[in-house]
């Protein structure tokens, strides 16, 4: 069990013995540094149940636990009780958890099980920087559910259908000469990406022309002769035009091989596919099941709304007049599918933009208002977007970064960088080439989930790319470093129980291991990724801090020797496992 546990259980048994009072008001912390102690509990939580004064309270709670053999001393400041926990249950806890290469993740329950959607991209266009954002945050969550115990099903839901599809194809017809991937050695993505570019740029051309021709600009946007036939071609896409859906097929598998690349380079996978044109009439059984019990109303001219009006928000429209699904329509039948392809669901996670959180506010609320109990359990993971230096991205115009693109430049500065530092000499080229692409998606990935996902990113390549500060580069080289350490020893290890009075350096690190499991559990229940990263640099920090402070392979005393050797090597475990919940590779050099 590992010290705040046991601590929480101490201080709720002298919370009965003292007071008689039961409560989960215990609030735990780790002692500042100008403070004596390890651990704080904050006792203001508990004065309103008490009635007493915090001071008072402390003092008791304090003299009693010094009787326990956890504590050996206390001090109190302003309601805060600080407690100062013997070397000997610090050791207990690394001799307990020294060996244990799954440091941190916990038993799979399998009554508690996720649905984590992410990526879900258009079959028009390349994947690009935003859906990295996307595919890292919902891959690093899905990561670190699991790790906390969930069972965890990762899928998407790919937009294959609509006007824009149709423009890719309406261009690939009249300008690719019956070009395709292969014949180009183009990427399929980037292929048909191209061609959704070149409808763009001649769609603008006809606007221009219209409008020099006496139409006013919504007219002339509307009535572009090429937006006209990508309409009719999604009218025969809708009608199962033969044609149209096999050139509709042929070019989706194109981008499918491209997504399939993407993901395998960037790491990501998924159990399981959902794709919008099998899923775009799911949902209607429900709007009609939703007008008999009252969820919904129908208008006049025969569209179906759902009032929102009472739970603050407003009306949503479900169902268009002439009876075609909107997207709300389609999310509702998307949702119940999948409870019924994958039964053990009992919470859904939806990684998608924060363009999208009203969406999902009446999503959940009209699930909820259908009568389906999972609805309780449904979280949009909503996040900002990213930006460059360069300025904001627009796929239409081209001018998105590719992913593709994006990775290849990260290798190509982590290769830069490292080269520079000169430290792999007597590795081969594949060794190398391995240890590029490491650390620069490490960078790319870290520098991306180290941020909160709420907030908006500017994202710097160079300076992500960086063996100083809160950077994936200084954390795996420090990695490298414990590996070095390992590979250092000449002598036989004391694997038997350590017993020993610890330095505060050695104690401050395991006490930083110690976190770890409660870090990972409340990222969880936070959907907050960063909480992992930038744990795992201040674990990294606490271990340069004993590096530099004590010798390890040059210390005087076997034991000590052994026992930092076997503290470093428990880091670099923590380290790996960390990174692993970030998707993040760890080399022994660099």
């Amino acid at each position: 069990m590992h010290i705040q546990k046991i601590i929480r259980e101490n201080i709720k048994t002298a919370l009965n013995e003292i007071f008689k009072l039961k409560t989960k008001n215990i609030e735990l912390q780790q002692t500042k540094k100008e403070f004596d102690g390890d651990i704080t509990l904050v006792v203001f939580p508990l004065v309103k149940e008490l009635k007493m004064n915090p001071k008072e309270i402390a003092e008791k709670l304090g003299n009693y636990l010094v009787q326990t053999n956890s504590i050996v001393s206390y001090n109190v400041v302003s309601g805060f009780l600080n407690l100062s926990i013997s070397d000997e249950y610090y050791l207990d806890l690394f001799n307990s958890i020294k060996d244990n290469l799954e440091y941190g993740y916990s038993n799979i329950n399998s009554e508690d099980v996720v649905m984590v959607e992410y990526s879900s991209p258009n079959t028009n266009k390349p994947l690009h920087l935003g859906h990295i954002r996307n595919n890292l945050l919902g891959y690093s969550m899905s990561e670190i559910y699991k790790a906390s115990g969930k069972k965890v099903y990762k899928t998407q839901i790919i937009n294959d259908r609509g006007i824009h599809i149709c423009k890719s194809m309406i261009a690939w017809l009249d300008y690719s000469n019956g070009d395709t991937p292969e014949s180009t050695n183009t990427k399929g993505d980037k292929f048909v990406g191209d061609y959704y570019i070149k409808f763009d740029k001649l769609y603008k051309k006809e606007v221009e022309e219209l409008i020099k021709s006496g139409s006013n600009e919504k007219e002339a946007m509307q009535n572009a002769p090429i937006l006209l036939r990508a309409k009719e071609m999604l009218i025969k896409w809708e009608s199962v035009d033969k044609e149209v859906v096999e050139l509709w097929k042929k070019m989706n598998s194109w981008v499918y091989e491209g997504f399939e690349e993407t993901y395998k380079n960037l790491g990501v996978d998924f159990d399981s596919y959902y794709y919008e044109s099998d899923t775009y009439l799911l949902g209607k059984e429900f709007i009609l099941s939703g007008l008999k019990s009252s969820v919904f109303y129908k208008k006049d001219d025969g569209s179906v709304w759902c009032d929102l009006t009472n739970e603050g928000l407003d009306e949503k429209i479900v169902l268009r007049a002439d009876g075609t699904a909107v997207y709300m329509t389609q999310d509702i039948g998307t949702a119940v599918q999948r409870v019924k392809d994958f039964p053990d669901i009992n919470s859904m996670v939806y990684t998608v933009g924060n363009e999208q959180d009203y969406h999902f506010k009446v999503l959940f609320l009209i699930l909820k208002k259908l009568g389906f109990s999972w609805s309780e359990n449904l979280f949009h993971l909503s996040y900002g977007m990213v930006d460059l230096p360069s300025g904001k991205m627009k796929s239409r115009e081209g001018t998105v970064v590719d992913a593709d693109d994006l990775m290849e430049e990260m290798t190509r500065t982590a290769k830069d960088v490292s080269q520079k530092l000169g430290k792999l000499d007597g590795l081969s080229e594949d060794e190398k080439n391995n240890v590029f692409k490491t650390v620069g998606l490490g960078a790319l990935k870290y520098y991306i989930l180290k941020v909160d996902p709420k907030k908006r990113i500017l994202f710097d390549p160079k300076e992500s790319v960086d063996f100083q500060g809160n950077t994936a580069s200084f954390i795996q080289y420090s990695y490298a470093r414990i590996q070095s350490i390992l590979n250092g020893v000449n002598f036989e290890l004391v694997t038997n129980k350590y017993e020993r009075q610890l330095e505060v350096k050695e104690k401050d690190l395991i006490k930083q291991i110690d976190l770890f499991p409660s870090v990972i559990s409340g990222a969880a229940s936070s959907h907050n990724p960063a909480l992992v990263a930038n744990y795992v640099y201040d674990l990294v920090k606490s271990f340069n801090s004993f590096y530099q402070s004590l010798p390890i392979l040059k210390s005087a005393f076997d034991d000590k020797k052994s026992f930092r050797v076997e503290l470093s090597k428990l880091v670099g475990i923590t380290i790996k496992n960390a990174l692993s919940m970030l998707g993040i590779g760890v080399v022994d050099r660099m």
